[in-house]
């Protein structure tokens, strides 16, 4: 049993048993930029991407259910683009009158939000996106990165260095010759989160993951990351300490008018190849957390030992929810309400509704179902799929105020029986208020809180220590499914994780199962008339 077992235990208590460093307080005078910064470094922009170009649909509903059939079409530089602009890059100002605690810094200049088209913990934006390029590409070759800030390439190394990621992928004999790197600076988290760290950057990691896969599907392209792979040789490559820059995801690109790479053939004579430009940290001092360090180190390890096909049927989700009440036939629900928004303007109007849920109108039951159904499909994909027919990851959902559904807490159905099996009859507003430790949200005036589980002790049994970064890349991806399915659907929407997780183990009824809860979402008409202030800037 490895640290990250030790780490899981840590993060499900830590509503009751604080984790170290106790009392730590972040020195925001201090505080580290929201994206690496290589001065010097020739950049280039990148274009900004038709939103579906010749693609027949470009829908939230094709991102999230289209057919997993074959690729039907290959990356280019536009695509490249579009992608990392809809994804990461900044596309607007936001300042909202709303109950989030950086309220009163946001009409600063200097503290102004930038919305970006994917989720992150605590808006934060840790990670870092690198493309390695091989000759098969439309740039000389070599290693980039991605300036979140100018949305333009920047390049770090020149030479084709693509053999070194597919033996370090194990994708020897696969012919990709462009690959997406990403890598987590922790120090972008950790000055705001310390030990906590970890677990929000892996979530953040899925939900942008996802976000490639539904921008991705839409357009009839495949995203398909590898999560176990060489990361020191990887981290190596890219000039990174890999104790402070994990690599958590390697995505290789098929490109249009590339060609097969040659097989890889070992190393040549000399030294790795290795990027030497250095970046600039803004901070001036930079504290390495023991905790943080420790959970790197032990998800490091191990790293290129991929689960085998059926390792992670153990780990699945029982069919029935622990709980449930037998006597009770489970709610039916609608046929979901279709998700007809693009991808792109889902993506751009995106955004966390903090304070502003209002329970006097409820949300249509149709509405409710399309969002489950949306966050019931997510996955990372990759190396990182479940087992064919089963789930890592189960709905519980608290009702409030859903339209012909009386309020209780539910496990969700998907599939064919899509409905929903109630665990526990009664309002939840109390429960889900008491249990919750910021003031940003009033969870009572949400219409529903959806709260995904997982086994995580069990993927951890089945996978290692790097099971955890799965298990949080999942989660991360059915976040901003959720995200996306009721921004398309013109509601609003939150996810939050300053809970308890034991009081919701005991409520749920989960010991038993294993299944922990790992973070809650929020869906609901929002308020009227709320003061909201948008500049576009892409």
């Amino acid at each position: 049993m490895g640290f990250a077992h030790e780490y899981a235990t840590a993060i499900m208590h830590r509503g009751r048993i604080p984790m170290e460093p106790v009392g730590f307080v972040p020195d925001w005078s201090d505080r580290p930029r929201k994206g690496k910064f290589y001065p010097g470094a020739e950049s280039f922009p990148l274009p900004q991407g038709d939103d579906a170009g010749p693609a027949p649909a470009a829908t939230v509903q094709e991102g999230v259910f289209g057919a997993a059939g074959p690729q039907e079409r290959l990356f280019s530089l536009p695509l490249l683009g579009g992608m990392l602009l809809d994804s990461y890059g900044r596309t607007g100002r936001r300042l909202g009158v709303q109950a989030n605690t950086d309220l009163p810094s946001l009409p600063l200049y200097a503290d102004a939000n930038w919305s970006r088209g994917t989720a992150s913990g605590g808006g934060l934006y840790p990670a870092a996106v690198y493309w390695v390029n091989g000759p098969g590409g439309p740039l000389t070759p070599g290693v980039h990165h991605y300036s979140t800030t100018h949305h333009a390439m920047q390049r770090l190394l020149t030479g084709d260095v693509s053999a070194e990621l597919r033996e370090a992928t194990g994708m020897e004999t696969s012919g990709a010759d462009q690959f997406l790197v990403l890598g987590v600076k922790f120090w972008q988290n950790a000055f705001k989160y310390n030990s906590f760290c970890m677990h929000a950057v892996s979530m953040d990691v899925g939900a942008l993951l996802q976000t490639w896969r539904m921008w991705a599907r839409a357009r009839g392209l495949r995203i398909e990351p590898a999560l176990w792979f060489d990361e020191e040789r990887i981290a190596g490559l890219l000039g990174l300490d890999v104790l402070d820059e994990g690599v958590f995801a390697v995505v290789p690109l098929s490109w249009e008018g590339g060609r097969a790479a040659a097989p890889s053939t070992g190393h040549a004579a000399g030294p790795a190849p290795r990027v030497r430009r250095t970046e600039s940290e803004r901070s001036r001092r930079v504290i390495p957390f023991e905790t943080v360090r420790r959970i790197q180190a032990a998800t490091v390890e191990n790293a290129t030992e991929r689960p085998g096909p059926g390792a992670l049927a153990p780990a699945a989700v029982p069919p029935e929810a622990p709980g449930s009440v037998p006597v009770v036939a489970p709610v039916a629900l609608p046929e979901p309400a279709p998700l007809d928004m693009g991808v792109r303007e889902a993506l751009r109007r995106r955004r966390s509704s903090f304070g502003r849920f209002d329970a006097r109108r409820p949300l249509a039951a149709d509405q409710l179902a399309a969002t489950l159904a949306a966050a019931a499909s997510a996955s990372v994909g990759g190396d990182g799929t479940g087992p064919e027919g089963s789930r890592l990851t189960r709905l519980y959902v608290f009702v409030n105020h859903v339209e012909g559904v009386a309020p209780g807490a539910y496990a969700y159905e998907p599939g064919g029986a899509h409905g929903l099996r109630l665990v526990k009859p009664g309002p939840p507003g109390d429960f889900l208020q008491q249990n919750y430790f910021l003031s940003n949200y009033n969870l009572e005036q949400a219409a529903a809180v959806v709260v995904p589980a997982v086994r995580t002790a069990a993927v951890l049994d089945a996978a290692g220590d790097r099971g955890y970064r799965l298990v949080n890349a999942t989660v991360g991806a059915v976040a901003q499914t959720f995200y996306t399915a009721a921004t398309a659907l013109g509601v609003g929407s939150g996810v939050a994780l300053g809970f308890d997780t034991v009081s919701f183990v005991e409520e749920l009824e989960l010991a038993e199962s294993g299944e922990a809860p790992l973070l809650i979402m929020l869906v609901g008409h929002e308020r009227p008339g709320s003061a909201d202030f948008r500049y576009e800037i892409a």
